[in-house]
């Protein structure tokens, strides 16, 4: 009988090769996993205390932990700075600079001037040469951006309103304010800051780490940016708002040594200004945060009073914990796209300036929620302070509790309190009531039983229940002076720890949510800006208004003078009143023309002919009520869901051109086109909505089954390949995925990707 071909004849004996002794066994080549790599960068304008650092997502970087820098290398007699570090070729290596000052007694990190770009420089796998970085310059894109308090603090002086009344002959004439920190070393030479050096202090050793910045709000950016002081410091011309910043590490141990410099009315173009008279400022006059002096001013010959001098002052301190690090930063990022933004205010709208309030309580989770399905790009909300600190959304200071007297029953008495005397127990528990419904005596809202229709939820459960791709203007509610010397609200928290609670709160659960921080208080956006480095600030202004009694402080009476103090604060943008804004078109432009971001608030944007008019003015945002109501959207979904349901369905695209067999020509053709589009992160905000009207999931294998495959020429290449697709265990689908995913993000792990087998950086 005839054996089948592939049938095994066990008859058959096995021939095996011997090996002789001559022949070697080639052993397989191993894979390298970390290889010497040299940073080198160009610096330019670096200070002579200075240093160039690095930090990156790798543990030989600090894995971006600004306490963990790098500090590179200075090449003598030129601008080049460099630094040779083995790093590992098992994954992308993401890094930025960043201009330091290091402590050398306490080893404190103090951040200058670091790379701001979204996206890290990048260390591709493939990559086998260094080059020479320019410091800022990458990606066609210059950004950098000033640093944030981590050890030292500022001490801000506010000139303004005419502060320095002088004698009768001084009176007429322009005088020049110079702000000088003196080290207060009793027995010692004092030691002042180089910067502030006059020809009547000495040329002494400098404290480590403090610089003096000065900024004039003017419609000049010249001045309106912040700028190192001079020698003679800057003159203040009248009605002026003068600005001097002092960054030190330890301001409890410095004094300030204020001088007046004037010039002669019979000197000469060259000659410098005479020193006319000073004042001291002592460490132990200031208060924690904030507050005001009046101060003699003394004549330097006579050593007489010569005036006086009034001026306010902030002092920001760093936060305790180390919230912020070095992987990215969003302050001063606005993408293009972002125009006409919805924005739902106090979620679904205002519950208690009509007898028309929402029939959702205001500033409370359902409404959130609310607003957010109605298509909501960002929710605007109220956050203040618990008696026991803790942040809570609610808009007004005060709250109503009823009261009841002996021998009565109705509770017809109403006893007003402010938020930040009760505690967030007191605040969820008790029968609280809005300042209208218990002025009016009248219950507006009979939902005691419904958990998310309650009023004071903590800024955590909105962070936490809230759709993450939903964005949050979070504005911190602070007492303001108004301008017949009132306060919104008497005895406040120190604001130093206010801002320190809010903020630990949403640096630790926001997770990827895009958030801006806003306050109408000028000085809240100051702290908010320098005591962080994530966030992006804006400043609420009313502007000229015939509805609200105006503010004291000068920056808060105009849209110009707000911008102004954006630019001199080195914040986002501003969010203005909408009637001002409608008496004066043009101001728009004020802004848009600076760089900075416009939002507008107001009544007056309750209207869908007012909201299409404003979007056509070129606001970024528009705030308003009853979104639900007012809405132009077709999609009812946030701009950043939009967002991230593209970058999904590009990734998916990018796994399918791994997996499918094609030709290296036509591979190479897609991944470009699809690298292209990625780069270009839809811009056009009609696609944006024509992709979200396709479908409503966002998980990447839900996605997966609902493209739709038309046009796009990485979607007809889905389409040939569909059966090798589905074909692909669960897996194997997630190991093609993830290699497809590499540097596609701005985090790696090391060790997982050790584990896993991937391309190897080779040698040259």
């Amino acid at each position: 009988m005839q054996r089948w071909f592939f049938l095994e004849d066990r008859k058959k004996k096995k021939i095996k090769l011997i090996r002789t002794m001559s022949e070697k066994i080639k052993p397989e080549k191993s894979e390298i996993l970390s290889q010497e790599w040299t940073f080198t960068v160009s610096v330019s304008n670096i200070g002579s205390k200075e240093k160039v650092v690095m930090a990156g997502n790798i543990a030989e970087l600090g894995e971006w932990d600004y306490k963990k820098v790098v500090l590179l290398n200075h090449v003598e007699d030129t601008n080049i700075w460099t630094k040779t570090i083995i790093i590992p070729n098992t994954c992308d290596v993401f890094y930025r600079y960043a201009i330091c000052i290091i402590n050398e007694e306490t080893k404190d990190i103090i951040v200058r001037r670091w790379e701001a770009n979204i996206q890290p420089r990048v260390i591709k796998e493939n990559m086998l040469h260094p080059v020479t970085d320019t410091f800022g310059e990458y990606g066609g894109k210059q950004n950098i951006c000033r640093g944030w308090l981590t050890s030292q603090s500022l001490v801000q002086f506010k000139f303004n309103n005419n502060p320095l009344k002088l004698k009768s002959r001084f009176v007429g004439r322009l005088i020049n304010i110079k702000v000088t920190p003196v080290k207060l070393s009793f027995g010692a030479e004092p030691q002042i800051e180089d910067s502030s050096l006059s020809t009547d202090t000495a040329d002494v050793e400098i404290p480590v780490g403090v610089f003096v910045e000065i900024a004039t709000l003017d419609n000049d950016p010249t001045i309106c940016n912040l700028q190192p002081q001079e020698q003679f410091g800057r003159e203040y011309k009248p009605n002026d708002i003068m600005i001097v910043n002092v960054l030190a590490p330890n301001p409890k141990s410095l004094a300030y040594l204020i001088d007046f410099y004037s010039y002669s009315t019979r000197a000469s173009v060259e000659e410098p200004p005479c020193h006319i008279g000073y004042t001291y400022v002592l460490p132990n006059m200031f208060k924690p945060s904030e507050g005001s002096m009046e101060l003699p001013v003394t004549c330097n010959v006579k050593h007489r009073p010569l005036g006086t001098i009034q001026f306010e002052y902030l002092i920001v301190s760093p936060m305790e914990d180390s919230l912020c690090n070095m992987e990215t930063t969003y302050a001063k990022h606005w993408d293009p796209s972002w125009t006409g933004l919805e924005v739902g205010h106090r979620g679904l709208g205002a519950s208690f300036k009509t007898k028309e309030g929402n029939a959702i309580r205001e500033n409370t989770i359902a409404s959130l929620k609310k607003a957010a399905a109605s298509g909501a790009d960002m929710l605007e909300f109220d956050v203040q302070l618990s008696k026991d600190m803790i942040p809570v959304i609610y808009h007004d200071f005060h709250v109503c509790i009823s009261m009841k007297r002996k021998k009565e029953v109705d509770f017809t008495e109403m006893l007003e309190l402010p938020v930040k005397d009760l505690t967030l127990e007191h605040l969820q528990k008790l029968k609280v009531y809005h300042l209208v419904e218990g002025r009016n005596h009248e219950t507006l809202f009979f939902d005691d039983d419904l958990e998310e229709h309650q009023p004071f939820p903590t800024l955590e459960d909105a962070l936490k229940k809230l759709d993450e791709h939903v964005g949050f203007n979070i504005e911190l509610k602070w007492t303001m002076e108004l301008s017949d010397g009132t306060f919104e609200l008497n005895n406040p928290f120190d604001m130093n720890t206010y801002v320190d609670k809010v903020l630990e709160v949403v640096l630790k659960h926001a997770g990827e949510r895009r958030i801006v921080l806003s306050c109408f208080n000028p000085d809240i956006c100051t702290m908010v800006r320098n005591k962080q480095n994530k966030y992006p600030v804006m400043f609420l202004t009313v502007g000229v208004s015939e509805k609200y009694q105006p503010y004291r402080d000068p920056r808060c009476l105009t849209i110009p003078a707000a911008v102004q103090n954006a630019i001199s604060s080195d914040i986002l943008g501003i969010v203005v009143h909408t009637e001002d804004l409608l008496r004066d078109p043009t101001q728009v432009k004020l802004a848009t023309d600076v760089g900075l971001v416009i939002f507008c608030w107001g009544d007056d944007n309750n209207d869908k002919n007012t909201i299409k008019k404003l979007k056509e003015m070129g606001l970024h945002a528009v705030i308003y009520d009853k979104l639900d109501k007012y809405t132009t959207k077709e999609v009812k979904e946030s701009i950043f869901l939009v967002e991230a349901r593209e970058s999904q369905r590009e990734l998916i695209g990018l796994a399918a051109l791994e997996a499918s067999p094609r030709s290296d020509s036509s591979a190479s053709a897609s991944a470009a086109s699809a690298g292209d589009s990625g780069a270009r992160r839809f811009l056009d905000l009609s696609q944006r909505r024509e992709l979200a009207a396709r479908s409503t999931v966002t998980s990447l294998e839900s996605l997966a089954s609902s493209i739709d495959i038309r046009d796009d020429p990485v979607d007809k290449n889905l389409k040939r390949n569909r059966e090798l697709i589905r074909s692909i265990d669960k897996e194997s689908q997630v190991k093609e995925q993830r290699n497809s995913f590499r540097g596609l993000f701005a985090t790696c792990d090391v060790d997982k990707s050790k584990s896993s087998p991937k391309k190897s950086r080779k040698d040259e």
